[in-house]
Formats: C-alpha cells, structure tokens, sequence
C-alpha cells in the first residue's frame, strides 16, 4: 500500500510539474509575443518617418542583424529592402500584410519556416504617397523555445522529481502507519482516520459474525469429537483423495495409531491389500464390505463414498466389531451339532433297548435292567433339556423375578442334595463362611453353587476333599470353592466355561455330565453382575472364586 501511495504521489507530482511548465511557458511565450508585435509596430512608425525625409538614402545606411525593412510600391514593386536591395527582390503585390496595408493603412502578418521552429513577423504601413513600407523580424516559435530550454526544464524536473520522492516517501509512510498499526480485533478502540471509520464498523460487523460461526463451528465440531468418541464403532472420514480428516478414538485403537494420522493417506496409516481393492471397489461403485480378523478380533469394514450434485467429496469408513457376533455364530453351530450329538446318544440307547424288549430278545429275567437303563437314559436328557432351556433363558437376558437371597443357606441346601455322590466318591466335603444376602434369582444361584460342588466331587480323587467358603462385605459377597482334585490344565481353563467342553472326555461320560454345567454358572455369574476367576495345578486341585455386588 506504501509503494501504491508513493507512486500516486509522484505521477501526480510530475502531472502537475510538466502541466505547470507548460502552462507558464505558453502564458510567457504570448506575453514576449505581443511584446515584440508592439516593439515591432514602434520601430516601424519611426523608421516610416524618417524614410519620408530620407528616402532610399536612409534606409541604406540602416545596418540592422535583427530587422528587415522593405519599401514597396503601390504595385508590389520593391523600391528597396534592406536585406536583398532591389534587384532580386519579386513582386510584393501579393503579401498578405502588403494587401492589407494598401487597403486599410496597416496590415500584419506571420509565416513559418518549412520546419516550423522559426516564424517571421510581418508589419506594413501605409506611407502618404501610396508606397508601403514593412518591417519584419524572426522570432522562435514555442518548439524551438522549449528544445532551447530542454536542458534548463529537464533539471528542474529532475530535482522537482526527486524532492517529490523524498517528501512522498515520507508522506506514504506517516499516512500508511495508522493504518498498519490497526487493531483489527477491536475496530472500534482504533484512533485514525474519520474517512476510515465506515470500514472499520463494516470489519467490527465482520468480525462479530465471524466469531458467532466460529463458536457455532468449534460447537458442532465439539458435538461431533464428543459423539464420534463414545461410538464403539471406529469412524474414519476421507476427502476424495483418500487423505485422513477425521478419525475417531474406536478406530485409532483398532489401527494401533493417534492423531498424528489426519493428514495422511489411509492407506499408509493401516497398509492392507485387502483394504487397497475395498476403498477401490467403493471408489467404482459407491459402495464395499469386507470382514478381517485384526489382533484377534473379527472386524466388519464399510467402506461408502460421499457425493454432492454428483460430484465425489470425500468417503467414510466404519469398523463394526463383530467378533461376539462371529463368535455366536459359530457357538451357535456348534451348540446345535453338540446338542444334537447329546440328545441322538441317550435316544439311541432308549431306542435301542425298547427294540429289544419289544422285539422279544431280553430275557425275562435282563428286562429290569433294560428298563433301568432307559430310565436313565431318560433323565440324562430331562437333565439336558433342562440346561438347554436354562441356558435360552440366560441368552434372551430376560428378566427374572429377584429377592433378598442368603448364599450360605443355599450352600447348604446344594451340599444335602450332593452328600449321598458325595459318599459315593468318597469325598469329604465342608461348608464354612457367614451369612451373605444379596439381591439375585435364587434358582440361578443355586445352580451356581450346586454345579460348581458337583464338579469338585465328580473330579476329585478318593478320599478327597471340597471345600465350600462364603465370606461377604459392604461392597461384595464371595464364594469360594475349592477341591485336591485332578486339576485343569492350563490351556483349558480359558474355555472350561464354553458349552459341551470338556476337558477330559472320556472321564466326562464315566462321570455322566451334560457339558453344560460350567456355561449355566458363566452365565448366571454374569447375570448377577458378578466375576469369576479360576486357578487350578495339575494333580493338586482347583480353586473356583466369585465375587458378587451386595
């Protein structure tokens, strides 16, 4: 802005210098004109007078560099002129000042040069016999003047420019600082210049609606960073070129990466060729899907592009962690195969030893035995369809109906119904702890603590021994259930819990169990918000723990 003030100054500066030059040569230039034509006039009227005396004789002994007298006849005949004498002069007769003279008494007259730099000014008068005399001198005209006086104007224009430039950088400064010490933050506190004012109201305007969308962006952008960072699901938001804008808490920990990715290409933040043909196939149709495990989780990618009038703005990618949803699925195939391989086994076995005795083939005496083993039968699969539904139960998370339920009393009421297997294992087992209510569905607990007793029994050694601790505080409740059993090795103890495992099968089938037991108290436990967690050594026995809310 400085150099444009600058600038303006000194072309108006030398505008108004040549201008002025211009204007003061041409008033001057006519002022010495009409100076000259009155000398001229002058020097005309004496010289008329004395060559009426003197005649011929006089103007002979003129000796003049600057005029030139000429004595004409009526008829344009030179009598004489002072410069040419007579001889070579021509006929004056049509010399526009000689014309003038004969008819009006006085006549003037001017004629250029065939370059135009000098010009000659022409007097005539009239004499008293007829005869005209005329003076003449040569003058410069206005060009020849100012190329005479080129040098002289070019100096003073040279020092009027540079004294201009001095005081027009000064100028352009003082009148720029004010404006470049402005406040643009508080328009309004700012003292300059009253011709500024209507701008500065118009910024402080500005300004106050910028600041209001700014709040309304910083807001929204808050909404968004709050509500895209309590999503589970990750959120990747992509400009067209694939460049990171945004990325959500969720996706940072699935990509194992911050803040720091904004700004990148996705694909350097997470480099995968599958992803690579994803967003390739989403950049072609619109829209693509694919799943991958990462860190052992199984993740669903959907990948969708982001159109405006047509025109593609960018693209966003969600991660949904399906890996409780694969898993079910794949629970659920092998609960169905597992629960259909329990159920056909007793079935056969029931099937089969009815076809005996109806087909006659049990000898009267064998038939009490068949019969017992079908009841058996039987129950195993009372037992097992009712573990099956208990468990529907526990998976629908319906709600149950709860009261205020003491754990040491079901303890006890699951070690009187356990105390005749017990005896048959050869098991010692012992109940010890104090009272512990807390809120819960009696049935599940007791399932719970019965299950667990029944493992410590039927996986114990002869002459073993189960022990069964409850103790409780203001925040939980605990029940502890250990045995000296055969232990659990420790590769299993994370799916111990999963349904129909089994460790050891072929101790399974002898001991007669369902597979199921541990699920329902994995589920129940949960149920009631409570947490288990186990220890167990090889050939030493295992230690059960679960901790309840009160």
């Amino acid at each position: 802005m400085t150099r444009k003030i600058f600038n303006s100054i000194m072309i108006v500066a030398a505008v108004s210098l040549l201008s002025g030059i211009v204007i003061i040569m041409g008033f001057l230039y006519s002022y010495f004109e009409r100076v000259r034509e009155n000398e001229l006039k002058d020097e005309l009227g004496l010289c008329a007078a004395a060559v009426e005396d003197g005649g011929i004789r006089y103007l002979e002994k003129v000796q003049s560099d600057r005029y030139r007298i000429t004595w004409i006849e009526a008829d344009g005949t030179v009598l004489y002129d002072t410069v040419t004498g007579k001889e070579n002069s021509k006929n004056h007769l049509e010399r526009e000042e000689v014309q003038s003279a004969l008819e009006k008494g006085e006549g003037r007259s001017k004629r250029y040069s065939d370059t135009l730099l000098e010009k000659t000014i022409y007097y005539a008068k009239r004499m008293e016999d007829g005869t005209v005399l005329r003076i003449s001198i040569g003058s410069a005209t206005v060009g020849l003047l100012v190329f005479g006086m080129l040098q002289p104007i070019l100096i003073v224009f040279v020092i009027a420019l540079i004294m201009s430039g001095i005081l027009a950088g000064r100028l352009s400064r003082r009148i720029v600082k004010p404006l470049n010490n402005l406040d643009l933050e508080n328009p309004l506190n700012n003292d300059i210049y009253e011709e500024v004012s209507p701008l500065l109201n118009r910024i402080n305007t500005q300004n106050s609606k910028i600041k209001a969308q700014l709040k309304e962006l910083q807001r929204r952008e808050a909404e968004f960073s709050k509500i895209t960072s309590c999503m589970n699901e990750g959120l990747v938001l992509m400009d067209k070129n694939g460049i990171v804008l945004s990325m959500n808490s969720a996706a940072e920990k699935i990509f194992l990466t911050d803040q720091g990715s904004v700004g990148r290409d996705f694909l350097t933040v997470y480099r995968d060729h599958e992803m690579s043909l994803c967003m390739k196939h989403a950049a072609e149709s619109g829209h693509s899907e694919m799943q991958k495990s990462i860190f052992g989780r199984e993740y669903e990618f959907v990948v969708t592009l982001i159109k405006s009038a047509g025109e593609v703005l960018g693209s966003v990618l969600l991660i949904f962690d399906v890996t409780e949803k694969v898993l079910a699925e794949r629970n659920r195939r092998e609960f169905t195969a597992n629960v259909s391989h329990e159920l056909k086994t007793p079935l056969q076995g029931i099937i089969g030893s009815a076809e005996l005795i109806e087909g006659g083939m049990v000898k009267q005496e064998d038939i009490p035995r068949f019969l017992g083993h079908i009841r058996k039968e039987a129950s195993r699969l009372v037992v097992l369809v009712n573990d099956i539904i208990r468990l529907s139960q526990l998976d629908e998370k319906k709600e149950l109906t709860k009261e205020r339920v003491d754990l040491l009393e079901i303890a006890e009421e699951a070690a009187e119904s356990l105390g005749v297997l017990a005896e048959e294992n050869s098991v010692e087992m012992q109940i010890s702890g104090d009272t512990a209510v807390i809120s819960g569905v009696r049935s599940l607990l007791y399932d719970v603590i019965y299950n667990l007793c029944e493992n410590a029994i039927k996986y114990n050694i002869d002459g073993g021994k189960t022990e069964l601790k409850i103790t409780c505080d203001q925040e939980k409740a605990v029940l502890l259930v250990s045995d000296t059993g055969i232990g659990i090795p420790h590769e299993h103890i994370g799916r111990v819990f999963e349904r129909f495992y089994r460790v050891d099968k072929s101790h399974s089938k002898e001991t007669g169990g369902t597979g199921l037991g541990l699920s329902i108290v994995k589920h129940a436990v949960l149920y009631h918000h409570g947490t288990i967690d186990v220890q167990s050594e090889i050939g030493k026995g295992t230690i059960i723990r679960i901790e309840f809310p009160v």
